[in-house]
């Protein structure tokens, strides 16, 4: 399966088709956005941003790159990439949008995976990582040309409407009428969510009590069905200390947590950690597909 860059951006300005030229892309109103360096886009305007520079820090970044690439998460990995892959045409080409790619593991991760066991050699994999983190988008952009890389928010995708065939949303901030406005009919939304056990046992030492279990979404969000609800669990063992912080600066938990708890895990020097999660596949109800359909 070839993989290549989404090109389907919508301008964050007006909602136009930005169609790339050179190392800049523009709109039919003029608006246009130049390509970095390190292969990415900046399509977040200013006015959309809440600080000055949101998302994830440099330091979180690094930290969850090294954490990632040493393969603690690999199960959910591998099985996020065989749901996005999972009932695919094998004629047509998939889009898949990773709205909170982070430093880009999870879709570097889905191309790696999407060799001829999944699919004829012709068939293609459209993919674009898009995060509110500019630190973000320069990790991944710079380990990953096959992909395209956005620095945009999920309250408001620069993805022309029904465009994608996959969305996924890997411990981040859904927006639902987004993701369901930029799915075309029929597309599945999978989303990666902390279940009760998750990371437990780091949390017990951070934390004097943990707090109950958020529980899960009773119903699925306005115009999608639920296709499938998978529950992941495993043990991890971190055998030292940067890993350990690692993990804790990745996670929110490194600012939730008081400065005593966190001089407490900066004492540990190896930990055994239990990953507990959910993997939802939501479907876009074909009823919405086009506004005009009687």
């Amino acid at each position: 399966m070839a993989v290549t860059p989404f090109t389907q951006l919508a301008c964050p300005l007006d909602g136009e088709p930005l169609q790339r030229d050179s190392n800049t892309w523009r709109c039919p109103q003029g608006h246009s956005f130049d390509v970095a360096k390190q292969g990415y886009v900046n399509l977040l305007p200013v006015q959309n941003k809440r600080s000055r520079d949101p998302g994830d820090s440099k330091a979180m970044m690094v930290a969850r790159q090294e954490f990632l690439a040493a393969g603690f998460y690999q199960p959910i990995a591998d099985a996020v990439a065989d749901a996005v892959l999972n009932g695919a045409d094998s004629s047509a080409a998939l889009s898949c949008l990773d709205a909170g790619c982070g430093e880009g593991y999870y879709l570097r991760q889905l191309a790696a995976q999407s060799g001829a066991a999944h699919g004829s050699a012709s068939q293609v994999l459209n993919l674009l990582g898009l995060d509110i983190s500019k630190w973000a988008v320069q990790a991944a952009a710079r380990q990953d040309k096959q992909v395209s890389w956005v620095v945009g928010n999920n309250a408001n995708l620069p993805v022309l409407p029904g465009t994608l065939d996959r969305v996924l949303c890997m411990f981040g901030f859904p927006v639902y009428p987004e993701f369901l406005r930029v799915l075309k009919p029929g597309g599945k939304l999978l989303m990666v969510d902390a279940g009760a056990d998750h990371l437990r046992e780091l949390r017990e030492i951070i934390y004097p009590t943990l707090k109950p279990a958020r529980p899960p979404q009773a119903q699925p969000p306005a115009g999608f069905v639920e296709e499938e609800l998978q529950q992941l669990r495993f043990s991890v063992h971190l055998p030292d200390t940067q890993q350990i912080q690692n993990l804790l600066i990745m996670t929110p938990h490194l600012y939730r947590a008081s400065a005593e708890g966190r001089a407490r895990a900066e004492q540990l020097t190896e930990l055994t950690v239990t990953v507990d999660v959910r993997l939802s596949t939501l479907v876009k109800m074909r009823r919405d597909a086009e506004p005009n359909q009687q």
